[in-house]
């Protein structure tokens, strides 16, 4: 019954992806080919007859004006090499899911439920290439191993006449469900024995607390009477060590911390509670706009009278170092449903990703399992290039970071940002409920072993031998449908309560929202699977996507089913809320998994952990002032200053309709922006402003100082586009390297986990100080990755400590706001803030080999005096343009705000409002906090000025009619003379693929 369509170009038209694969075989791999061509395979798995398999072949698979198409006759011919890529049984097929929506629309009939579409990809090599070359090509560039399958032919043996059969992976698993009892009453080297193959993620001390829950008389009693053992099931097992995970309950955040720092000894309860939660507790009794904070899938904020805004960043670095596609694209679609499964629901509106790679020009040895960071960086950006454009969200806001120390693990950032109506049905949005009786309703994408260990294998260092089942390939067609239909049931009032299916499944959604009711009772064989033969527990635990949790009163089950049946969206019932106080779940009969709620959320034995601070120290270089215009254009071309126009060109950062700064602006639209605004309702001038703040490599000094920059980082450039401290929301998120102490696998844990509790005292003493509330966040713990040297030893590939803060601020009119770039010639050039001799962590540094001791620290009270005068300055027009100092200094600051407008500048050093600091080149690149390059209309100068009286503010230059960039040094002598057209030249060249 399979056959085969394959679709090619017509010889006439050029073959783009071949030649794109072409130039990255030589690029990545140093190999040499001829011509590249490709060839889309489609097996359809199908009856159909041969009238119909025309049809469809001709119709929705080929275009007739430049494609030409074969059924069951191999279009491939002169080539040297063949490689098919197709995917591997079991995982998703998004292309293959639409084509057999295609085939139905063509034929107006439905396809069984057992008849399929898969899809694969042909490209025919030509030049002289031995079969491991083929081999190095197939899987280090055209397909990942780990998902997709290769079929290689070379071109002698090549029979035109048969070509290759069709190969239809279907998932024929034979495996008969079972549920397995686990004997937890053996030696604490054999539970940890457990722990690790099962991929549980858990110590030694959880694994006892477990098996003594099971010991326990009463529990055995209860256990009895519904036909189960003493041990606990792997369902059970499973679910403890999902919701137990690193990932789930940030057990580190929530650890008792004993930290030393000199003679300085205090006791942590919790960075979470004693940092975070705190610092936003304060803050909020001076202020009225906060809605919901730290209680649901994303924080939410007042926006207007009638609209609140749900703000949410996730990471997923770890499926993203072994699938860079499928990890990213999970990572997008995923946060839209923490922010869609906020309150009641909300519209998904816009997009903020900041990525951090090995550089992408990395030329040494990679470890087992781990591509190289090029192809990793073009997965990643691929992956949300998907999951945004296809779902109709604009990209508003990133960064992109690159130190070979994320080798072993990429950080994929993604966040997501909502608009959700203040009330819907005269009650409050942000409130939600699950009540005994109510129905449990999976909605969405089915269930299959993607994605299975997705909580607890991002809670350990990836190793050569992390589960292939933890990828996923998100589906956002099947989202959008989704999540359009939830919006219409929102306001129908057709359930109380609303949650993702994320990290564990339906294990975490239900077991979560079964808090609400007091517990559950899931029946599991009820499930909507993708395929037959997956075991209870994983379909329990099971990540695979595009899925919410409903909660459902039974009055309203029909209409909400009649709504996806109109919609065609998946629903099924799965069992109903209780208020038994247990987590019940069953499969046809028999009860499969039986927990007291209690020890299931809160069992948890509590880390204790210790923390010993001792300041590093680093080598100073000697500074030179000569060649600072070579310099200068060095400083422009550091991949983390240089323009990232390549990966944003691929995001669409103006579907609907609200973009009034976009991510790159200017007078050719391609200078860097500070932050995205956007217009969340049309037709108002109301805005939301997204920015964000990141710099690791201050976290090689001091990780305080590291985070006190990263949050003035996020906040100054909502300034810079005309916000203001009255409102802005920040969200934190923590990726670390593993910071528990372990003597062979960890013996410098105590100064990470030091690290990691400076980093939150940081964030409690600027949030407080600038009145900046967190309200979610995240945190990444474990991004190492192990392997074995070739003495046998381990080794780690550690992350730097990273955090990130992501703000977003609510601008009343949006037609106030500013961009970076200057708009006319003549105008004044503005330095505000005072810089100072602050270049260690520096790119200045970084260019000369070193990290340097003087971290640029923030002076809050100072800044925040210098932001409330910037903003009224913005609000009341007096300022062209606006742009803030940070990574390399003035003198990036300074190029990019010329050239993305098109004017060159004379520039006086000697100007400049400075602070011990004697060198041109201090001056130049210093990255102190809190400063901004202005550019001001002659005839507003003096108005401006008046207005900044009070806060440090000099004029240091004028901008120019031409393209001349010039800039006199300390002792008044020139020192840069080039042109604006070769400083950006310079800024886009590394990264113009």
């Amino acid at each position: 019954m399979p056959f085969r369509i394959e679709v090619a170009l017509k010889p006439e038209f050029k073959d783009a992806l071949g030649e794109s694969i072409k130039r990255s075989i030589k690029d990545h791999l140093n190999i040499n080919v001829g011509d590249v061509k490709t060839i889309k395979v489609y097996t359809v798995n199908a009856g159909l007859t041969d009238v119909e398999k025309k049809a469809v072949a001709s119709g929705p698979f080929s275009d007739q004006v430049v494609q030409e198409h074969s059924i069951d006759r191999p279009l491939a011919s002169g080539f040297d090499w063949l490689v098919e890529v197709g995917f591997k049984p079991g995982v998703t097929d998004n292309e293959g899911k639409t084509g057999k929506e295609a085939i139905e629309d063509r034929l107006g009939r439905k396809l069984a439920g057992n008849e399929s579409v898969h899809t694969s990809m042909q490209y025919l090599i030509s030049g002289k290439l031995t079969r491991e070359q083929v081999e190095s090509i197939s899987k280090e560039l055209l397909g990942n191993e780990l998902i997709e399958r290769f079929e290689i032919v070379d071109g002698r043996s090549w029979d035109s006449r048969k070509g290759i059969e069709p190969y239809v992976p279907l998932v024929r698993d034979t495996h008969k469900p079972k549920v397995v009892e686990i004997n937890l009453d053996v030696s604490d080297s054999e539970l940890i024995e457990i722990s690790k193959k099962g991929t549980l993620a858990l110590t030694l001390e959880e694994m006892k607390c477990i098996r003594d829950y099971f010991k326990d008389p009463e529990i055995i009693a209860e256990r009895k009477k519904l036909g189960l053992g003493e041990r606990p099931t792997d369902v059970e097992l499973e679910s403890l060590a999902q919701t137990w995970s690193e990932h789930c309950k940030h057990k580190i955040f929530n650890a008792t911390i004993d930290y030393r720092d000199g003679n300085r000894q205090l006791t942590v309860n919790s960075l979470f509670k004693s940092y975070i939660r705190k610092s936003t507790e304060e803050i909020s009794k001076n202020i009225d706009w906060l809605v919901s904070v730290f209680k649901d899938n994303a924080g939410v904020i007042k926006f207007t009278g009638d609209n609140n805004i749900a703000f949410k960043v996730e990471t997923h670095n770890s499926p993203s170092a072994l699938d860079p596609y499928g990890g990213a694209i999970t990572g997008i679609v995923g946060v839209d449903r923490d922010a869609a499964g906020t309150g009641l629901g909300s519209k998904v509106i816009a997009h903020t990703d900041v990525l951090c790679f090995a550089s992408p020009y990395y030329k040494g040895k990679l470890p087992p399992r781990i591509f190289h960071p090029r192809r990793i960086m073009e997965g990643v950006v691929r992956g949300i290039k998907d999951g945004g454009n296809k779902n109709g969200i604009p990209t508003i806001n990133g960064a992109i970071l690159f130190d070979d120390r994320y080798g072993g693990k990429p950080l994929v950032y993604c966040g997501s940002l909502g608009i959700m109506p203040a009330k819907i049905n005269g009650q409050p949005s942000e409130v939600k409920n699950a009540d005994p009786g109510d129905l449990i309703v999976m909605m969405g994408g089915r269930i299959g072993k993607d994605g299975i260990h997705g909580a607890t294998f991002s809670s350990e260092e990836l190793h050569e031998g992390s589960p292939a089942t933890a990828v996923q390939i998100g589906d956002p067609i099947t989202q959008k449908k989704m999540l359009d239909l939830l919006l219409e049931a929102r306001d129908m009032g057709l359930y109380k309560c609303i949650t993702d299916n994320g990290a564990g499944g339906l294990s975490s959604s239900v077991g979560e929202m079964a808090q609400f009711s007091g517990g559950c009772e899931i029946r599991l064989e009820k499930a909507p699977l993708k395929y037959h033969g997956l075991d209870p527990w994983e379909i329990l635990l099971s990540e695979a996507q595009e899925r919410m949790t409903l909660s459902v009163p039974p009055e309203k089950i029909d209409e909400l089913m009649e709504l996806c049946k109109r919609r065609g969206v998946e629903a099924t019932v799965l069992g109903r809320f209780t208020g038994s106080k247990k987590f019940h779940a069953l499969y046809g009969d028999d009860t499969v998994a039986y927990l007291d709620m209690d020890f299931l959320h809160d069992g948890l034995p509590e880390m204790k952990l210790e923390a010993v601070w001792k300041e590093p120290k680093y080598p100073e270089p000697e500074i030179s002032d000569e060649g600072l215009t070579m310099i200068l254009h060095e400083m422009l071309s550091d991949l983390n200053v240089a323009s990232k126009e390549w990966v944003i060109r691929q995001y669409d950062h103006e579907v609907q309709g609200g973009s009034v700064i976009k991510p790159l602006t200017g007078k050719y639209n391609d200078g860097p922006g500070d932050a995205g605004v956007i217009r969340p309702v049309l037709g108002r001038m109301e805005g939301v402003a997204v920015s964000n703040g990141i710099n690791p490599f201050y976290g090689d000094i001091d990780t305080y100082h590291m985070t006190a920059n990263a949050i003035d980082e996020a906040i100054r450039n909502i300034i810079a586009v005309g916000g203001s401290l009255d409102q802005i929301a920040l969200l934190d998120n923590f990726c670390w390297c593993d910071p528990v102490y372990d003597p062979e696998k960890t013996p410098d844990g105590h100064y990470k986990l030091a690290q990691l509790v400076r980093a939150n005292m940081a964030l409690y003493d600027y949030c407080v100080a600038y009145g900046t509330p967190c309200i979610s966040g995240k945190d990444s713990m474990k991004n190492d990755y192990k392997l074995k040297g070739e003495d046998g030893k381990e080794y780690k590939i550690s992350i730097p400590p990273t955090v990130l803060f992501s703000a977003v601020g609510v601008i009343p009119d949006v037609r106030k706001c500013v961009t970076m770039d200057a708009k006319a010639p003549g105008d004044h050039i503005y330095v505000i803030g005072t810089t100072k001799d602050e270049l260690g962590g520096s790119r200045f540094y970084a260019s000369l080999g070193y990290k340097g001791n003087k971290v640029p620290k923030v002076d809050a009270k100072t800044a925040k005096k210098t932001y409330q005068a910037l903003s009224s300055a913005i609000q009341a027009g007096l300022v062209a343009s606006c742009h803030d100092c940070s990574d390399g200094g003035l003198g990036v600051a300074l190029a990019e705000t010329c050239f993305a407008g098109g004017y060159g500048a004379d520039i006086e050093l000697a100007k400049v409002p400075a602070e011990r600091i004697g060198k041109d080149a201090q001056v130049l690149f210093s990255e102190s906090a809190s400063r901004f390059v202005v550019t001001v209309s002659p005839d507003k100068a003096k108005e401006f000025e008046r207005m900044m009286d009070g806060v440090t503010c000099a004029q240091i230059g004028m901008t120019r009619n031409d393209d001349r960039f010039l800039v006199r040094g300390l002792a008044g002598i020139r020192m840069i003379d080039t042109i604006i057209g070769a400083l950006k030249d310079s800024w886009q060249y590394p990264l113009r693929w």
